[in-house]
């Protein structure tokens, strides 16, 4: 699979590029993994609502209306069942008023047409009101383990940064992002692996003033040696 880049190299980025990104990323991951809630479980139901809340919204805002959320929730047939407006109050801090409605849509959904289990497929995912890629994936890659590459604002800069690639406005729409994501995916732990590209774009190679100087890709980022 070829990706368009800033250049036009024909054999970029080559499979010992890739190679050598994956070990400086997933060496980087273990010293620097971030602590929230979501990442002590594996609860198909508790990355559901995780990641239904950490839309839009950054994980130390969501840590503890996450953990507030499960002890008036803590099982999708709870959510189900649950005065809406109570659901809602809950949420409030979190902004996005329809973020409710949509949660428990999904719990209602998954108790009356998967028996109560969160569904492991994308596809039956991506049916769930509010659930887009970013969600089905990361769902699907830390609750079932499936190799599935995820893509956000941070995922994407890391991409066009270090591989030289030009995505378009709309990340999360990007085909070019979204076949470099899944050609550097590893064929194990991906989980873990989303989890540092994460980590690796909130805390290092962020949008403004990347720490260039400490980053394990300096030497052979193309952004890096650009500017």
């Amino acid at each position: 699979m070829k990706i368009s880049t800033k250049s036009d190299r024909s054999d970029y980025p080559s499979a010992a590029r890739i190679k050598w990104f994956r070990q400086q990323l997933s060496t980087w991951g273990v010293a620097n993994r971030r602590d929230f809630p979501w990442r002590k479980t594996t609860d198909s139901y508790h990355l559901l609502v995780a990641e239904s809340l950490l839309q839009k919204t950054d994980a130390q805002t969501v840590a503890p209306i996450y953990e507030l959320f499960l002890e008036h929730y803590p099982t999708i047939k709870d959510l189900a069942a649950a005065n809406l407006d109570n659901v809602a109050k809950l949420l409030k801090p979190l902004g996005l008023c329809f973020r409710a409605v949509r949660l428990q849509q999904c719990a209602q959904i998954i108790i009356r047409q998967y028996q109560g289990k969160v569904p492991q497929t994308q596809k039956h995912l991506l049916e769930l009101p509010g659930i887009g890629d970013y969600t089905a994936r990361a769902i699907g890659s830390q609750a079932f383990n499936q190799p599935l590459a995820v893509l956000d604002a941070n995922v994407a800069r890391i991409l066009e940064r270090f591989f030289g690639l030009q995505g378009e406005r709309v990340k999360s729409r990007c085909k070019i992002l979204w076949g470099a994501a899944d050609l550097i995916v590893p064929k194990t732990e991906v989980g873990t692996w989303n989890l540092a590209l994460l980590d690796f774009g909130a805390l290092t190679c962020k949008a403004q003033n990347p720490d260039c100087e400490n980053c394990p890709l300096s030497s052979k980022c193309n952004w890096n040696i650009d500017r």
